[in-house]
């Protein structure tokens, strides 16, 4: 049995309407994709297949909306479903692998970080008696 559920489009707040089973796995709704998820359209069967993660909806162009005065702003977004690897949650914010954005941050004197330093001058440079930012 199928019962009609109702989604928020994330970009205007137009309503969208699924046929869904009794048993609902939802995760989220999103205006991405979550990475490393399989999407189908609202057309395609979706309920029990271990193939797809979620449905990628088309605000206004899926013919689902809810309130037939709208017209949906055209943006894609996402229904995504729970998803489990060997008996656990996928939490899809972890991201899939390292990034390193850049080199290795210079440590200042005290050992933390070095930082942004401070003022200088009129002349732009420090004086005699000033290493640089506020007195």
């Amino acid at each position: 049995m199928s019962f009609p559920v109702t989604y928020y489009c994330p970009h205007c707040e137009a309503l969208v309407e699924l046929e869904r089973d009794g048993y609902l796995a939802d995760k989220a709704v999103t205006p991405f994709p979550f990475e490393g998820w399989n999407y189908v359209a609202p057309d395609d069967p979706f309920e029990d297949r271990d193939d797809v993660d979620g449905v990628v909806f088309t605000c206004g162009a899926d013919g689902l909306l809810v309130d037939n005065a709208e017209s949906g702003c055209g943006e894609r977004f996402y229904l995504s479903f729970v998803r489990f690897e060997n008996g656990i949650e996928i939490d899809p914010r972890t991201p899939t692998e390292q990034v390193e954005l850049g080199e290795r941050p210079v440590r200042s004197r005290s050992g933390g970080p070095a930082g942004p330093t401070g003022p200088r001058g009129p002349s732009g440079s420090p004086g005699p008696n000033d290493p640089g930012g506020f007195w």
